[in-house]
């Protein structure tokens, strides 16, 4: 039996999924939405014995599986054991996004059952906690396109890439609701001034002009900023020579809503220039 690779596509309703399936299936993915779980052994064993062996699946585990979506870690683990590549794609959005597309849509909530769409994304975070925190690439896709989507997806999954670069997410979080599971690298910023104890700027993020003026003021700012691009400058690279489709690069403060936001912001400029494809996610942005 040949070895498969597995593409787990997953997360909130709404983020963008069945774009992401169909972007899988363009690059050369078998993609099945909506499989329940306990068949996902004897699919991928179907696909790998048949005469054309399929070799790369793509299938979609979201709130719709219900009950079967409570084995689905202990099958992942069999298809690992069994040889397989199994990777985990999580799509979110922030909840003002996702309000906004099923207002759009005029679509209910699968959880929502008569409640505000707000309870049902509340809900629905809750039941996908683990697969979140276990995904190995996680993307927000709230201020992406189904053209940003497609071209993230396709240079972390494209087979052959010989002139592409490596893809970046890059992510924002707050250490007091703690680290990202899936981060490769994580940086700090709290030792730079927070504007958090500036009664003006509390309000703030660090998407605002405001933020990044205070903080630029901050004579360690600049150093640190100029040092943190050459040391991704010179590790990213590698990465990408070591066969990575993908770098998480997380920057953190102590809420997630000043300091993290501003740095990765000003990073994510500097790797667009240098012509890297860029997913931004402020984790923690959202919270008090």
């Amino acid at each position: 039996m040949k070895a498969a690779e597995v593409v787990i596509i997953t997360g909130v309703s709404g983020a963008g999924k069945s774009q992401a399936i169909k972007c899988l299936e363009d690059i050369g993915f078998f993609c099945i939405d909506n499989l329940p779980t306990t068949l996902i052994p004897t699919f991928v064993r179907l696909c790998t014995q048949s005469e054309h062996a399929i070799e790369r699946v793509a299938l979609v585990i979201d709130v719709r599986e219900g009950e079967f979506l409570a084995p689905v870690f202990d099958i992942l683990a069999m298809l690992r054991a069994d040889g397989h590549t199994v990777k985990i794609v999580f799509l979110d959005a922030s909840n003002e996004v996702l309000v906004r597309r099923f207002s759009e849509s005029r679509r209910p909530h699968p959880l929502a059952a008569g409640k505000s769409v707000l309870s049902g994304i509340a809900a629905e975070r809750q039941l996908l906690t683990r697969l979140r925190d276990e995904a190995n690439l996680t993307i927000d896709t709230s201020s992406l396109t189904i053209h940003d989507l497609k071209r993230f997806l396709s240079q972390a999954f494209v087979m052959e890439r010989p002139t592409a670069k490596i893809a970046l997410s890059l992510v924002s979080f707050g250490y007091k609701h703690g680290l990202p599971f899936d981060a490769d690298l994580i940086f700090d910023t709290r030792f730079l001034p927070s504007p958090h104890f500036i009664d003006d700027l509390r309000p703030l993020t660090g998407l605002d002009s405001r933020i990044g003026e205070f903080l630029m003021r901050a004579s360690v700012t600049t150093p640190y900023l100029e040092r943190l691009m050459d040391l991704l400058d010179f590790v990213t690279p590698l990465c990408e020579e070591e066969g990575r489709a993908y770098l998480t690069i997380a920057i953190g403060c102590t809420g997630g809503r000043h300091r993290s936001v501003f740095l990765v912001e000003q990073l994510a400029g500097h790797f667009r220039e240098c012509g890297y494809l860029i997913n931004v996610r402020h984790r923690d942005i959202e919270r008090a």
